[in-house]
């Protein structure tokens, strides 16, 4: 087992998708950096933190990026959002059999906020277009950082999201909340909080992801594969039961104390013993929903 937190985004793309196969575009010898970090001295990276390319996966032809989570928390840009963009675009004219979307984000760099908050919808409007094409758009998210704020959102768009127990989904981060609204609110230094309310098996439980795995880069490339072939039609009525299920979940917890949202939806989607989720294996909280 070699675990997938622990990969650089290279090294995550090494081992999910057939080996010897990734073909990088725009590598770090095209020395394609953000000027806006120039401009303000802060340190660049030649791939401005994402690596794009293609290659095969169970020898289908795929398109792959993958967020690198070691620089600026694999933060959005305007350079690393044209590169996801010009991969999606791609993507639609040569029409491989899925797109793979390695995500490790906090969100959008706060060093070039305007220009990331462009990108990042110009990528959302991509992965729908891309999708809308009958190509599915697969998400892996079991990196360091978690997949935060504007990728966030990306990933919600998508057809599949793959994650694994210590992987981390959610719009804001815990230290976003805690700085806006107090500790009070959210204290980002409890990290059984943190994990029970944006971790890989609260995500499963209330299927905002697809497949739940082990932090292990071969159950990545396992569930992947699964999800080749298997495009969701993006429709108005699809649209309208994903909001439906999410004004669902908001009256649940109309009468719940905070802090306790977490358990408490849990219990009232049916999940047995609910306070023991945290405690529990892989096998066992998907066992849980698949009951």
């Amino acid at each position: 087992m070699i675990s997938y937190a622990e990969c650089s985004a290279r090294e995550r793309l090494a081992l999910v998708v057939d080996a010897g196969t990734f073909q990088e575009w725009l590598p770090p010898a095209e020395r394609l950096t953000s000027p806006h970090l120039a401009q303000l001295g802060v340190p660049s990276s030649f791939d401005d933190g994402v690596a794009i390319g293609r290659a095969k996966l169970g020898g289908n032809d795929v398109f792959v990026a993958a967020q690198e989570g070691a620089f600026m928390g694999g933060g959005v840009g305007e350079v690393h959002g044209a590169k996801l963009v010009g991969l999606l675009r791609r993507a639609l004219r040569d029409r491989p059999a899925a797109v793979l979307l390695l995500a490790e984000s906090g969100g959008v760099r706060l060093h070039e906020a305007n220009a990331g908050l462009i990108a990042v919808s110009e990528v959302m409007r991509a992965v729908l277009d891309v999708r809308a094409a009958g190509v599915p758009v697969i998400t892996l998210i079991g990196g360091a950082n978690g997949c935060f704020g504007g990728m966030g959102i990306v990933a919600r768009c998508t057809d599949h999201i793959v994650m694994s127990d210590v992987g981390r989904l959610a719009m804001s981060g815990p230290e976003v909340i805690e700085a806006s609204f107090g500790v009070e609110e959210f204290d980002s230094r409890d990290r059984a909080l943190v994990w029970r309310t944006t971790g890989g098996k609260h995500r499963w439980l209330t299927g905002d992801c697809d497949a739940l795995v082990e932090d292990d880069a071969a159950a990545f490339r396992d569930a992947a594969l699964q999800a080749i072939g298997a495009a969701k039609p993006v429709t108005p009525e699809s649209l309208e039961s994903e909001h439906a299920l999410l004004a669902a979940r908001l009256r649940m917890l109309a009468d719940v104390e905070d802090g306790d949202e977490a358990t408490a939806l849990w219990s009232r989607l049916g999940i047995p013993e609910a306070a023991r989720v945290p405690d529990l294996d892989v096998p066992a909280v998907r066992a849980l929903r698949l009951a």
